[in-house]
This record gives C-alpha cells, sequence and structure tokens, in this order.
C-alpha cells in the first residue's frame, strides 16, 4: 500500500507558490520601474510672459477679456494716442521751419561767398599795385645821386610805394572779414538731424500706444478697463504661449541616470485621464532648492518632500515638451501623470555600466 504525502508537505505548496509569485512580481515592478519610470508628481506648463506698454497713458480700449484666446496680432488694448499725436505734430513743424531757415542761410552764405570774392579780387589788385610802386621805388632810389631825377621825384615814389602797402594790408583784412563772414549751414544741418530722429521717436512712441498680441495666447490675470492709467513697464496681465505646452514632471534622483533629451512621454492630465498626449523629454533639471539647510540658490525650483522622518530621494524637474496638445485642457499648473519609455539602447548601457 503507497503511502499518502503528509499533510504538512501539502500544505508547504500554496505558500511555497504564493512567494514564488511575489518575487516575479517584485522582479516585474522593479524591471518596470527600471525601464519606465513614471510619476505622479507632475503638472502642465507654458511660457508666459508680462503684457505691458512701453508708453504711459490712459487706456481708451480694451479688446480682450480675462481667459480670452487671443491670435497673434490680434489687438490687446490701446493708450490715448493724442498727446503722442501732438508731439508728433509738433516735432514735424519744427523740421519744417528747420529746413526754411536752412533755406534762407544758404542764400545768405552764398551771397556772402560772392562778397568774399570780390574782396580776393580787391587784394590781389592792391598786391600788384604795390609791387609796381616797390619796383618803381627802387629804380628811382639810384638815380637820385647822378641827378636823373629830383628829391621830390624820389618823395613822390616812397609815397606812392607805402599807400599802395597800406591799400594791400586793408584789403588783406577786409579779405579775411569777409572770409569769416562766410557762415556754414553745418550746424543747421545736424540740428536736422536731431529733428528726424524726435519725428522718429515720437512715430514709434505713437505706435507703442497701440499694443497687439506677439504671438497666439489665452489672457489670464487681466484686473483692469477703460480709464485706467497705463504705466509704462507696468504689467496689465499675463499672456500664457499656447503653441508651446510642456509638462514638468519631478522624478526621484535615483531614476535621473536613465532620463536624457529626446525619450519618448505618455502623459495624462487629471482632468480628464481617458486621454492621453504623446511628448519628448525636452531636459533634465540640474538644480533644486534643498529643504534641509545648506546654500540657498535663489531662482531654482523648489519641490517639497514630503516626509521629513526619513532620508529621501530629492526630486528634480525633467522638462517634457507635449506634440499635440489639447488647447481645451491644458492650463499653466493642472496636475498630471507621466511615464517615460526608456529605449532599448540606453537600458541595455545602464545595465552594462552597473
Amino acid at each position: 500500500m503507497a503511502a499518502s504525502p503528509s499533510p504538512s508537505k501539502i500544505h508547504k505548496w500554496p505558500a511555497l507558490l504564493l512567494a514564488v509569485v511575489t518575487l516575479a512580481l517584485l522582479i516585474y515592478v522593479v524591471w518596470l520601474v527600471d525601464t519606465s519610470p513614471a510619476t505622479d508628481d507632475a503638472y502642465a506648463s507654458a511660457d508666459t510672459v508680462n503684457v505691458v506698454p512701453e508708453v504711459s497713458g490712459r487706456i481708451v480700449e480694451l479688446a480682450v477679456k480675462d481667459n480670452e484666446l487671443v491670435r497673434q496680432g490680434q489687438l490687446l488694448f490701446r493708450i490715448d494716442p493724442r498727446p503722442f499725436e501732438q508731439e508728433l505734430s509738433r516735432a514735424k513743424a519744427s523740421l519744417v521751419a528747420l529746413d526754411k531757415q536752412i533755406e534762407l542761410t544758404q542764400r545768405t552764405v552764398t551771397a556772402q561767398k560772392f562778397g568774399a570774392d570780390s574782396v580776393h579780387a580787391i587784394v590781389e589788385r592792391a598786391r600788384v599795385a604795390s609791387a609796381q610802386t616797390t619796383a618803381t621805388l627802387r629804380r628811382t632810389e639810384p638815380l637820385l645821386a647822378p641827378g636823373y631825377v629830383s628829391a621830390e621825384d624820389v618823395d613822390r615814389a616812397r609815397a606812392a610805394q607805402r599807400a599802395a602797402q597800406a591799400d594791400l594790408i586793408a584789403a588783406q583784412l577786409q579779405a579775411q572779414q569777409a572770409t569769416s563772414a562766410v557762415t556754414g549751414v553745418d550746424a543747421l544741418v545736424a540740428q536736422r538731424d536731431v529733428a528726424l530722429a524726435d519725428i522718429a521717436l515720437m512715430q514709434l512712441r505713437l505706435e507703442m500706444a497701440t499694443v497687439r498680441a506677439p504671438f497666439d495666447g489665452r489672457v489670464v490675470s487681466l484686473k483692469t478697463n477703460v480709464g485706467q492709467f497705463a504705466s509704462a513697464l507696468k504689467p496689465i496681465f499675463t499672456l500664457i504661449d499656447t503653441r508651446h505646452w510642456y509638462v514638468i514632471a519631478n522624478f526621484r534622483e535615483t531614476e535621473l541616470k536613465h532620463i536624457r533629451a529626446g525619450l519618448p512621454a505618455t502623459v495624462h492630465l487629471m482632468s480628464d485621464t481617458s486621454k492621453s498626449f504623446a511628448g519628448t523629454v525636452d531636459s533634465v533639471g540640474y538644480g533644486v532648492l534643498p529643504d534641509d539647510g545648506g546654500l540657498v540658490l535663489e531662482g531654482l525650483p523648489r519641490v517639497q518632500r514630503t516626509i521629513n522622518w526619513v532620508r529621501v530621494a530629492q526630486r528634480f524637474p525633467v522638462k517634457i515638451r507635449i506634440d499635440k496638445p489639447d488647447a481645451d485642457l491644458f492650463r499653466v499648473g493642472a496636475s498630471a501623470v507621466v511615464r517615460l519609455e526608456r529605449d532599448t539602447a540606453t537600458a541595455a548601457h545602464g545595465r552594462s555600466s552597473g
């Protein structure tokens, strides 16, 4: 008669089978986490700009409302253009007056040049007369001793030479005065360049009074209306760039060795988990603010640790670019769940290096 298995051995088989299944599940989970890291500590993000006027003035037209979707080039708001139009008109009038002054001055300069040319001719004539009287005196003086000329003739020659020399000096002084009197228009032309620059500046300010959307986006944080005085460089509202959406996923530092730019990702938004969005890792963060003291670098993202009585791995932000975002679902700050798909080459490299 064959012996039947003991009851103790029969009870050991389910426990052994359960242990094997548990170990297999544990190995599978470890493998899944290693090859496809995931996190629910993620949120949607997009680039934003503060829409600010570049000139100060009262808002006379507000063409958008809060949370409205706008297109590139669409009118956002307009500041009262009348002060800038008046400044532009004044600058243009100044240019017209300056042009007339330049024209009048140019005529005066032309007349002065004619006068200077005539004076230079007088100088040349006086120089010739002076040279002639000097030569006559030199020929006459040697003839006095032999008696060929009288002393009176010599005196007359000397007087003529002195008079011609004086006339030459007077003509030269007059020529200098005439030359210096020829005032150019260079200074006025330089003023004209300044006037043209003022006109260009006034035109630019007038254009800045009308603010348009720099890109497709959504208006948020609008808390003003027509009649509000807008100060230059003070934000009126924020514009979200809806052309590109990202998800910032915070992964543990122990998982970063397998994460690199270019990895494919699958994203689910908490607002509608039935839809998934494909994405690509854009970059991996290299700094966060520590919670437990030490050096604090301002400007770095802060990721809170939820457990403070044990040492937990720090989390670093991984920026994921969404390929085809849904404009109605994506909102800045919306909660998300992210799973990364690590390629085979990277996984093999990670195992070999380990």
